[in-house]
C-alpha cells in the first residue's frame, strides 16, 4: 500500500513522517541546513510513496525536495484547507501557518487560535466564521536564549528546562527562570490581546504545538490541547482535501 509523505520545513530542522488513512508513522528530523535530496530518497524509496505534501519556510531547501520526488504538493493559500482565508496578502502566509488553521479546523472547530512553539512562535488565529484572519510573530525562545550567550561575554547557553525556583542561585537558573516564566508571561500578554480583540464575546479553542510546546504550555492554564504534531496533521488533511 502506497502512503502519503508528509514534509514539514522549519528553520531548524525538517519532520517527515509517512501517513496512511489518518494515521502517521514515526515522525524523523533531519536537520534543515544539510537536508538534501539523496538522503530523503534513501529514507523513503519513491516506490513507496504515492504523493508527497510539502510545508516550507525555507523556500531554498523546496528544489530538494522536487528533485527527490515526482509529484509534490507545496501548500499554499491556492488550496482547499477548509478554513476560508480573509487576509490582505494570502500568498504571504506561511505555509506551516496554514497547515495549523487546516488542523485546528478540523480536529478543534472554530473560532481557535494555534500557538506554534518553533525558532519563532506564531499566533495564528481562525475566525467564528472559519476564516484565517492573521496572528503574531515573536521570537522563539531558543532564539532569545541563544541571542544573550550570543551578545553577552558571560552569560552561558542553557539547556532549556522546568526552573526549580523563580529566583535563580546561579547564573544558569537566573536564565532559566527568565526564559521559562518570561516566555510564559509573552505568551500569556499576547493570547490576552488576541481574545480580547478578535473574541469579545466568544471563547476560542486555544492549541499549541512545535518543538517547545510542553515545556511552555504543559504548565501555563490557558491550553485546552497540546499537540506537538499539529502541522503534520494539517499536512495530511490538506491532502486529503486536494489530491
Amino acid at each position: 500500500m502506497k502512503k502519503i509523505l508528509l514534509i514539514d520545513i522549519s528553520n531548524s530542522f525538517t519532520k517527515l513522517c509517512l501517513a496512511a488513512g489518518n494515521s502517521l508513522s514515526r515522525i524523523k528530523r533531519l536537520p534543515t541546513p544539510s537536508l538534501d535530496a539523496a538522503q530523503i530518497r534513501a529514507l523513503y524509496p519513491s516506490k513507496q510513496i504515492e504523493a508527497v505534501v510539502l510545508s516550507s519556510v525555507v523556500p531554498s531547501k523546496n528544489p530538494v525536495i522536487h528533485a527527490a520526488f515526482d509529484r509534490v504538493l507545496e501548500v499554499g493559500a491556492h488550496l482547499d484547507l477548509g478554513v476560508g482565508i480573509d487576509y490582505p496578502s494570502p500568498r504571504t502566509i506561511g505555509a506551516d501557518r496554514l497547515a495549523n488553521a487546516a488542523a485546528c479546523a478540523a480536529l478543534h472547530g472554530f473560532p481557535g487560535v494555534v500557538v506554534d512553539f518553533g525558532t519563532a512562535v506564531t499566533f495564528d488565529v481562525i475566525s467564528r466564521a472559519g476564516d484565517y484572519i492573521g496572528g503574531v510573530i515573536a521570537p522563539g525562545l531558543n532564539a532569545m536564549t541563544g541571542y544573550l550567550h550570543d551578545r553577552t561575554a558571560l552569560l552561558p547557553n542553557i539547556t532549556l528546562r522546568e526552573p526549580t525556583t523563580a529566583v535563580g542561585r546561579s547564573t544558569r537558573d537566573a536564565m532559566l527562570s527568565g526564559a521559562v516564566h518570561g516566555y510564559r508571561g509573552l505568551v500569556k500578554e499576547i493570547l490576552a490581546q488576541i481574545r480580547s480583540e478578535a473574541f469579545p464575546k466568544a471563547r476560542p479553542r486555544i492549541i499549541a504545538t512545535g518543538g517547545d510546546a510542553q515545556l511552555i504550555a504543559g504548565q501555563v492554564g490557558l491550553f485546552d490541547v497540546v499537540d506537538p504534531l499539529l502541522t503534520l496533521r494539517g499536512l495530511l488533511f490538506i491532502a486529503q482535501r486536494n489530491l
